[in-house]
């Protein structure tokens, strides 16, 4: 693993938790004042621009530029992306159930126990994930192919995510639709649109590291963490625990892919 400016990528692991922490404990301080706990939500994206940002001020002077301004850019647009569209959607509801449900056994202080179990928590795992994003910063050498192919893999997902979230939002605004599970566009193809595109983002981004060995090496965890949560953490798994009981939902589920995307199977 030699030729990768370890002396410099240490403080900025430092730098980039840092900014994760300061990220989560504003926003904690704001869901204290305003009564409302899902804002913490809202904090997951901004919390990598913010470390994106840092990463590429604290890496002046050992990565290429076009990559850090690749990734930092890829990582920004995505981010800020999923914390308008989260704001948007929660504009006007009352607590997130799942929050509501965690808080309601909480032993002692509500606020101090979500600060424990879900801000920290969030902030430690905006570390993690990011690691791609903060070591490709430090890779010297143009963008390879496959760095490219990382580009192209991230715009895949984000389409995916912003077309599906797009198509939900008009599915439940019709009110034609209303009690009935969404199949159309790209949730006919698979139930978690939005979640297979959070895959290809950040195995995308992945890639984006790729062309230093010890940079992929030290950032593989976070795509394989991502997917792990997507798939079996609190992403799938627990929606779809939610929905289980909804009329439609069994019907819908056995013509649709779990996933990756398939073309529907007969009605």
């Amino acid at each position: 693993m030699t030729g990768f400016p370890w002396h410099a990528f240490a403080p900025n692991l430092a730098w980039a938790a840092a900014v994760a922490l300061a990220v989560m404990l504003v926003t904690f301080a704001v869901a204290v004042r305003v009564g409302l706990h899902r804002v913490v939500d809202v904090a997951w994206g901004i919390g990598f621009a913010a470390v994106a940002v840092v990463t590429f001020a604290a890496s002046a002077g050992h990565g290429d530029l076009t990559r850090r301004l690749l990734v930092t850019a890829l990582t920004a647009v995505w981010g800020l992306r999923l914390a308008v569209h989260i704001a948007r959607r929660g504009r006007g509801h009352g607590e997130d159930p799942r929050y509501a449900e965690m808080l309601a056994k909480a032993p002692g202080n509500r606020d101090a126990y979500a600060l424990r179990k879900v801000y920290l928590l969030q902030g430690a795992l905006v570390w993690l994930v990011s690691l791609p994003v903060q070591a490709a910063q430090y890779v010297s050498g143009p963008p390879s192919a496959l760095a490219w192919a990382g580009t192209a893999l991230w715009a895949v997902g984000l389409g995916f995510e912003a077309v599906g979230d797009a198509q939900l939002a008009r599915f439940k605004a019709d009110p034609a639709t209303k009690g009935r599970i969404m199949d159309r566009g790209l949730w006919a193809w698979t139930r978690h649109p939005n979640y297979f595109g959070d895959f290809c983002v950040w195995w995308g981004l992945f890639l984006l590291a790729c062309d230093a060995p010890a940079a992929a090496a030290v950032s593989v965890v976070s795509p394989l963490v991502m997917s792990l949560l997507l798939i079996r953490g609190s992403g799938k798994r627990l929606l779809e625990r939610h929905m289980a009981d909804r009329p439609g939902y069994a019907g819908y589920r056995a013509r649709t892919s779990g996933f990756f995307p398939l073309p529907p199977r007969r009605r």
